[in-house]
Order: structure tokens, then C-alpha cells, then sequence
């Protein structure tokens, strides 16, 4: 057993989800009886939950998987004392299963270089060990990386940073793309790992010529076994390969030779990449589909009821995408999209709250011909000296919710937006 090389496990999205239950458990189960596994928290070190992230993945692989998993804890190679460091070296090289997930593929890579981790990924590997390199982390294994918050987020110019090269001292010239078929943008392209096809395809022809791109779908995984020269694809989406103009695409359950990833295969299904469909015909995985698609339908709800002016349509769009946020995390969704659910709920209470308060110009403005007509009725019954007529009036726009002042200058009426 001792002999046997390992596996390099690399998922598009989902590894801490339902989807994922079963792949991690049948990878734990090709490695022996009660294989030490641990969780390395760098890719979110820098964020403010990245202890509550581990201990989602401890009790996730206690309750789900039904298997003990420990924390490596590497936040931060700049903020760890020499014990803490070496600490977390030793749960690395004593573990069999070691698990990467969410957070900034470039932070990941910044900690790393320089220290003794990419080394123990590759020692685990030779000796029999699994990697699971999943979302931000997939980005991290290959010969580059790509930057994905400063180009998506920050709007950095397209470009790639250094990678682990771990995919290439096993003899895979690569870069690995999580989230290629995303489809949370609905009317803009997110898929590519968010970038959308045009920057995606810019960035792609800035690769040098002998390095393919492997892209991994949502709640997919690619399972490379160095053991059997097998890759295989699991979870419920696709696994795409892209080389010279040219790409591949592996159906799920589908076994392949690792030998494709280094370019000496001649599979007959290659094809040019042109024609690729829009994001809104990409097949996405399932889970991801109910998702994305009930937030969209509650955005959708909430755009009528905007465009219709009625506030309980409104308050119930929003009560709508709270449920399928909350509904997304009982169901152990993608902490990345409940992040971005979540994001996108506030941004619609603020987009009502601009809406309300512009709808006081609104209502000003569709009142004031009718106020005015009013205010030139009290103006003669005051010149008439009708004064409890003039009162009266003026008493009725108060209950109306407009407030009339009698100044130097003229009368003047504003809307009382305590009423109002």
C-alpha cells in the first residue's frame, strides 16, 4: 500500500456541499483504514472568518462524510511564530488527505512560495497521499494562476500571476479553471471562472504555447489517479481541456488517460473552439441551476414590483431571496455564492431605499399642478376675506400630507415627509 502513488483531486466548486459527499468518501476509501485527513486554511487566511471556514470543514466531514479531520493552520507565513509554523508542517506531512478550498488563489500562492508546503503537497502525493485542490485552490496547482478578485473585482488589467507548478512536476503542463460554467451574472457572461468568454479568450492566447488550460465545471470534480495513469470526472458537471485553438470535453464518469494532459493523446474528439454558446444556454449543474435561479427570480420579482411602484411586491422579493439564502446554506451550497446572494440582497435594499427616496421628487412633482390649482383657490378666499374657507383648505392639504407656509415671499408647500 506504501507503494502506491497517489491523487491529485481537483473540484470546480462545491467541495464542502452535498454533491461532494460521496467523492470525498469514496477518495478516503482508496487510501486505507482511517486515513489521517486535514484541512489547510490558507486561501482564507487573510479573511476575518477563516476559523469559522475550518470548522465548517470539520464538521462537514464529521457529519457528512463521517470522517475525523483536523485544521493545518497556515494564515499567515508573516504572522506565525517559528512553533506555529512547524506545527502546522507536521499535520501536513502526517495527513493522507489533505483538503484546500475557498478564498484568494493569489494570497494562497503568496504564503506558500518560499516555505516547505508546496514540497509536502508533492511529498504526500508520491507517497500515496490525496491533494483535494478545490475553488480557489484549484486555481493555485498549476503553472499559473489566475488573479481573479483584481481582475474581476478590482479591475486589473488581464494577466496571470505565478503558480505552484505542482500540476507540472508531475508532468502536466496546466492551469486549472474553477467555476467554467457560472452562470451567477444571468445577463452578463461569469462563466470561465468569471471572467466571460472575450477577456477569457485574452487571456488565454497570453499563456505560453505548451501549457493547457483544464477547466472544471461547478460541483465537479477531476480526479487524477498517478497510481492507475486514469483521470476521472465525478460530481454533475463536465470537465473541459484546451490546448492550441483546439479542446476536449470529458462527460461525467468519463475515465480518460492522464496521458491527454501532457499532449501525447490523439483523441478523435478534439475540436476548435468556436461557436461556444452563450452563458445563458451553458448546461450548469444542477444544484447550481435551482440556486442562481430561484436568486434571479426573486431580483426578477423585485425589478417588477420596482417598475410597478407597489411596496408589498417589493418587501415580498425580498423576503423571497432572504428564504433562498438561508434554504441555500441549509442545503451546505457554496459558501462563495451565499457570500454573493447575500451581497446581492443588499444591494437591493439599498436600491429601494434610492427608489423611496426619489419617489418624493416623483410624488412632488405629480402633485404640484393640483396644488397649485388649490393654492390660488385659498389665495381667493383670502383676497375675498373667506378666511374659515381659506383655513379649512389649508387644513385638508394638511391632512393630505402637504404642509402650506405663508411667507414674505409667497406661499410656499412641501410634502410632510413624516406622513408620507
Amino acid at each position: 500500500m506504501g507503494s502506491r502513488k497517489g491523487i491529485i483531486a481537483l473540484m470546480g466548486s462545491g467541495e464542502l456541499t452535498s454533491t461532494m459527499v460521496e467523492v470525498h468518501k469514496e477518495l478516503l476509501g482508496r487510501l486505507g483504514a482511517s486515513p489521517h485527513a486535514a484541512f489547510l486554511d490558507t486561501p482564507a487566511g487573510f479573511q476575518l472568518n477563516a476559523d469559522d471556514l475550518s470548522q465548517r470543514a470539520v464538521a462537514y466531514f464529521r457529519d457528512r462524510v463521517g470522517h475525523r479531520m483536523s485544521i493545518a493552520s497556515f494564515k499567515s507565513k508573516m504572522n506565525l511564530n517559528t512553533y506555529e509554523v512547524e506545527t502546522a508542517y507536521r499535520t501536513l506531512q502526517e495527513a493522507r488527505y489533505l483538503l484546500i478550498g475557498p478564498g484568494s488563489p493569489t494570497y494562497a500562492v503568496s504564503q506558500w512560495l518560499g516555505t516547505r508546503i508546496p514540497e509536502i503537497f508533492i511529498q504526500r502525493i508520491e507517497s500515496g497521499g490525496c491533494l483535494v485542490a478545490a475553488s480557489a485552490a484549484a486555481l493555485t496547482v498549476g503553472n499559473y494562476t489566475l488573479p481573479v478578485y483584481e481582475i474581476y473585482k478590482v479591475g486589473q488589467n488581464l494577466h496571470w500571476v505565478e503558480g505552484l507548478g505542482l500540476l507540472e512536476h508531475f508532468g502536466f503542463p496546466l492551469v486549472v479553471i474553477p467555476h467554467w460554467n457560472n452562470a451567477e451574472g444571468g445577463t452578463h457572461d461569469t462563466r470561465f471562472c468569471y471572467m466571460g468568454e472575450s477577456r477569457f479568450r485574452d487571456l488565454e492566447s497570453a499563456l505560453p504555447p505548451d501549457v493547457s488550460i483544464l477547466g472544471l465545471d461547478e460541483h465537479t470534480a477531476c480526479l487524477l489517479d498517478l497510481e492507475t495513469g486514469e483521470a476521472e470526472v465525478r460530481g454533475v458537471g463536465r470537465v473541459t481541456l484546451r490546448r492550441n485553438a483546439q479542446e476536449i470535453v470529458f462527460e461525467h464518469g468519463e475515465l480518460f488517460p492522464l496521458e491527454v494532459f501532457r499532449g501525447h493523446s490523439q483523441d478523435h474528439r478534439w475540436s476548435d473552439q468556436h461557436g461556444n454558446p452563450p452563458a445563458s444556454a451553458v448546461e450548469v449543474a444542477e444544484p447550481t441551476i435551482l440556486f442562481w435561479g430561484e436568486v434571479q427570480a426573486a431580483e426578477a420579482a423585485f425589478e417588477k414590483g420596482l417598475a410597478s411602484r407597489r411596496p408589498a411586491d417589493l418587501v415580498s422579493a425580498l423576503l423571497e431571496l432572504d428564504r433562498v439564502v438561508w434554504k441555500g446554506q441549509q442545503d451546505l451550497e457554496d459558501p462563495e455564492f451565499i457570500a454573493q446572494a447575500r451581497e446581492r440582497f443588499r444591494e437591493l435594499v439599498m436600491h429601494m431605499g434610492a427608489s423611496m427616496g426619489g419617489s418624493l421628487v416623483d410624488r412632488r412633482e405629480c402633485l404640484d399642478p393640483l396644488v397649485k390649482a388649490l393654492l390660488r383657490l385659498r389665495d381667493h378666499y383670502r383676497r375675498e376675506k373667506r378666511w374659515s374657507d381659506a383655513d379649512s383648505l389649508r387644513e385638508c392639504l394638511r391632512e393630505g400630507g402637504i404642509l402650506v407656509e405663508d411667507t414674505g415671499d409667497g406661499v410656499r408647500w412641501q410634502l410632510d415627509h413624516g406622513d408620507s
